[in-house]
């Protein structure tokens, strides 16, 4: 089934007329003006404590390698073209004080393909944003004005692994397959994690390691993931972000009843939490690494929404 038919399923079962109903709007505890959400809980003693995680010495990208062959929302895509600048015809650059040749490239992407982070500015509902920020107010062409990833600062903390895949007995959890308060909690307890304020929390499904080369398009279109009420249950543990090894953290199509990516709006919009999409957990998990520290620097470009990012596992 292509992406967009299940979207447009998922979306009949899920918004109805609640779509049309306006949202009161209430100002994030951290402040009218505050702009960074969960970010505010970085802090140099968690800092510290994060750092006490590495044993072993080893790191861990926890981003995937990316091309045009991506599977990515519809219409996302990407182009990279190398270059060589004023060297057609094989002309070398004597003008440096020698024979010199170099390579340049050129990218034309929409970022939000791979793994990436979500900004806060990604998903609101009846025209606002995370802390009442009015899309007439930040969303302009040429990037949002309030809200823009670059003004997130160096996302370091403690993090964790809840594999659910191992919770319920599965390599790779199937399209559709949601989880919420219950189910984690159950997966936490049997596994012995704990998750503390400002922490990031990763959910190990096994659907990139099992299906993204297997079957990219079905690795596209639909995944396992959150549910509504799984969502509520993470914001009300105050995590610094929240993610997992799908391309949008939550179940797709969604479980009966439930709204789609409103998970999204419940810790992006709602909460201020921050979403980490195809985090490639499956070797950490493979060496048993269940707490590590989450080191991320987003690239700094103005006024993006979301950003390609390859957060570092350290050890």
């Amino acid at each position: 089934m292509k992406f967009t038919k299940i979207i447009a399923t998922a979306l009949s079962i899920g918004v109805g007329a609640s779509a049309a109903w306006a949202q009161d709007c209430d100002h994030s505890h951290w402040g009218p003006d505050d702009q960074l959400g969960s970010a505010n809980l970085i802090s140099t003693e968690r800092t510290l404590q994060a750092a006490k995680l590495i044993k072993q010495g080893k790191s861990m990208p926890l981003g995937i390698v990316i091309g045009p062959d991506t599977p990515a929302f519809p219409p996302r895509s990407l182009s990279l073209q190398v270059v060589q600048p004023n060297q057609h015809g094989g002309q070398k650059l004597s003008s440096f004080g020698y024979e010199g040749n170099y390579n340049d490239d050129l990218l034309q992407t929409w970022i939000g393909i791979g793994s990436q982070l979500d900004g806060l500015g990604h998903l609101g509902e009846d025209g606002m944003y995370y802390n009442c920020l009015d899309e007439k107010e930040i969303s302009a062409i040429s990037g949002l004005t309030k809200l823009g990833t670059h003004a997130v600062p160096p996302l370091v903390g403690r993090a964790v692994i809840i594999d659910m895949a191992k919770h319920m007995g599965k390599d790779v959890l199937a399209a559709g397959e949601h989880f919420g308060e219950a189910e984690i909690t159950a997966a936490m307890e049997a596994q012995q994690i704990t998750v503390n304020e400002g922490d990031i929390v990763l959910f190990h499904t096994g659907w990139t390691d099992g299906m993204m080369e297997s079957d990219p398009t079905a690795w596209g279109s639909t995944e396992p993931g959150l549910n509504n009420e799984g969502a509520v249950f993470m914001a009300s543990m105050n995590p610094m972000a929240v993610g997992a090894d799908t391309w949008g953290l939550e179940a797709i199509p969604p479980k009966e009843g439930d709204k789609v990516f409103y998970g999204h709006v419940t810790l992006l919009k709602d909460n201020g939490i921050y979403i980490l999409e195809t985090m490639n957990t499956g070797p950490l998990v493979a060496e048993g690494v269940q707490e590590f520290m989450f080191v991320l620097g987003q690239p700094l470009i103005k006024g993006t929404v979301q950003a390609m990012i390859n957060p570092v596992a350290l050890y």
